[in-house]
């Protein structure tokens, strides 16, 4: 009796069924992957990019190479000291080099896109735990930095002639020369991105392109952008109002500085942003909200990227208020 029963406790008990419990969707598309999506956004730059190379030329040429490479091999050096492998294929080392690019002067100096480069990557997203764990856009957390460290040298920077191939490119940036004298640059070269500044923020219509085309693929979500142009046409509308002899308009606001840009390229990141869409339109109309009480009350020209990194620290809360209820909940 006692042998069966020692026998009977060693023998292996039987396979008990491991149940997952997980909330929906339970069925995704296998072809989203993270390299399509970064595919997708580098597509969408390419206008901006292109728009960028025809009027700051060489200047552009030598900030794309510099926060491309830098932030590749950023992405390698921190990837390699935390002993993981390489994950250069995903290509987001790739979109927050260019992102990065395009959100600085042309002639600032190599060692600004460098420090920045690392930065991005290092603080702003590998501290967090790699890809699809970062807080805060890792492209504007560097750029913050240098803004900070560098404030004299990127303000210098955004006065110097940048050689451009056009004549109408000035030496101060369209609101930088609003703020100082008042007078205000026409519409139409906001819009075809006649005008000096950030790489990325001289061309609305470049900027259009290439977001609704990551609209339409679905890479990005449209209610973030929508928000955010929203608040800025209303709160642009009531600046116009209350002061209708005001020479730089609604339509400039939404033209100008890097507004678009930041809609469509830097909010709509999908890792910093909302999940859930009406979640999305209320990060998208912070965003705008923001935006325009630093372009009116601060003495600060722009406010995209503390806009966006504002709202990136409330994505937490905003999920929270916004989860969906289940179906037949009450």
């Amino acid at each position: 009796m006692t042998e069966n029963s020692q026998t009977t406790t060693s023998e292996p008990s039987a396979a008990v069924p491991v149940i997952h419990v997980s909330p929906s969707p339970h069925l995704s598309n296998q072809a989203l992957t993270t390299q399509r999506i970064m595919l997708d956004v580098v597509i969408g730059l390419l206008p901006v990019v292109l728009m960028a190379l025809y009027v700051f030329r060489l200047y552009a040429v030598k900030q794309l190479a510099i926060c491309v490479v830098s932030c590749l091999a950023a992405e390698a050096l921190f990837t390699k000291m935390r002993g993981r492998s390489l994950p250069l294929k995903d290509c987001s080392a790739l979109v927050t080099g260019v992102i990065l690019a395009l959100s600085l002067p042309g002639p600032a100096p190599w060692y600004v896109g460098f420090i920045a480069s690392f930065v991005a990557i290092g603080i702003g997203k590998t501290i967090f735990g790699g890809v699809g764990m970062n807080l805060f856009n890792p492209a504007m957390v560097g750029r913050a930095f240098v803004m900070i460290a560098f404030a004299s040298v990127l303000a210098a920077a955004g006065y110097q002639d940048a050689g451009s191939a056009v004549d109408a490119v000035t030496q101060a940036t369209p609101m930088d020369t609003f703020k100082q004298t008042g007078v205000a640059t026409p519409l139409s070269a906001l819009f075809f991105g006649l005008t000096n500044g950030s790489l990325g923020e001289t061309s609305a219509l470049a900027c259009l392109i290439g977001g609704l085309f990551l609209c339409i693929r679905r890479t990005a979500s449209w209610e973030i952008p929508a928000g955010v142009i929203l608040a800025v046409a209303v709160f642009g509308g009531i600046a116009n109002l209350i002061n209708p002899d005001a020479a730089w308009t609604v339509l400039h606001h939404l033209l100008g500085g890097s507004l678009l840009f930041g809609a469509f390229f830097i909010a709509t990141d999908p890792v910093s942003s909302p999940l859930t869409p009406k979640g999305k339109f209320i990060f998208g109309l912070g965003v705008g909200a923001l935006i325009m009480l630093l372009r009116l009350f601060s003495g600060y020209p722009e406010g995209v990227m503390f806009a966006v990194l504002l709202m990136n620290g409330l994505t937490p809360l905003i999920n929270r208020w916004t989860i969906p209820q289940p179906l037949g909940a009450q």
